[in-house]
């Protein structure tokens, strides 16, 4: 499913730097049924279910990855004062006419309907910048109905927002959602770490309110709107990422810096920017 994509761990190239010292590059490892029918008798016609009522924003919910990255859900709301990992930030209609035909909520022309949909509310939600979500661990997924509730007149579609703490886990959230990206606690708490230098092998991407020694900071743009090549992308990132890591550092002579550029595969995903880290 494209939502894994938004999940996956932003498998990236990594280029690292001690100051002085020479660059190197390695790959490293990589985030109900519907309502009941009408009975009928002689002098009555059926009448049709009515539909499930759509999900209701701003509602809080215990998920764990597999149900984050499913395609639907029937798990229950619990309260959001309380342990939750995904909160509901918008809920839409599907627009599933195509011609005076009515398409099914699994094709692929509704489903990237919402694919699309969810990820484009999602930074006006959290706050602060795009860069600050490309720093953070939060995450969009999306929930649309069964095959089932759908045929019962269901047609609504529910965003989630997601903190992956580590691959195949989630994070607990916190009660206000909104606007978490505009403070510096949401984005020191949410932000992007690691647990090694990138492109180490004890390397692994984790949320930053666990244990850590390398986190992201800043984000390289690219201009071109084609994928520029992994010699180009690689060299894009060089000095912006090296004097990043000379701001961050407390001795400005000895300091160390990684640069994450994005693959082919990965900027054909949506993924057209690199990452600068640093020693935390």
């Amino acid at each position: 499913m494209k939502r894994l994509l938004a999940l996956a761990a932003l498998l990236l190239t990594v280029s690292g730097c001690t100051g002085g010292g020479d660059q190197s590059a390695s790959s490293t490892p990589s985030a109900s049924p519907g309502g009941s029918s009408a009975s009928e008798s002689p002098s009555a016609k059926p009448t049709r279910a009515r539909p499930p009522k759509p999900p209701r924003d701003r509602a809080c919910y215990r998920l764990t990855y597999d149900e984050a990255v499913a395609p639907t859900s029937d798990v229950r709301s619990v309260a959001c004062t309380g342990t939750h990992t995904s909160m509901t930030y918008a809920v839409g209609g599907l627009d599933a006419v195509v011609d005076g035909h009515l398409l099914a909520v699994d094709s692929k022309r509704v489903q990237a309907q919402v694919a699309s949909e969810c990820p484009r509310r999602l930074p006006s939600f959290l706050g602060g910048t795009l860069d600050d979500l490309h720093l953070s661990m939060l995450r969009a997924v999306w929930f649309t109905p069964t095959v089932e509730t759908s045929d019962a007149g269901a047609d609504w579609f529910r965003c989630d927002v997601i903190a992956v703490a580590a691959d195949g886990r989630l994070a607990p959230l916190t009660t206000r959602m909104a606007g978490v990206l505009g403070t510096t606690e949401g984005r020191d708490r949410f932000g992007m770490c690691g647990t090694a230098q990138p492109g180490t092998s004890d390397f692994h991407r984790v949320v930053c309110s666990s244990n850590h020694s390398w986190r992201a900071i800043r984000v390289v743009h690219f201009s071109s709107t084609n994928y520029p090549g992994p010699g180009a992308a690689q060299q894009a990132g060089q000095t912006i990422c090296k004097d990043a890591g000379q701001s961050a550092a407390s001795d400005t002579l000895d300091f160390t810096w990684s640069y994450e550029w994005p693959t082919a595969q990965q900027w054909a995903n949506g993924q057209n920017y690199g990452l600068c880290w640093v020693p935390d």
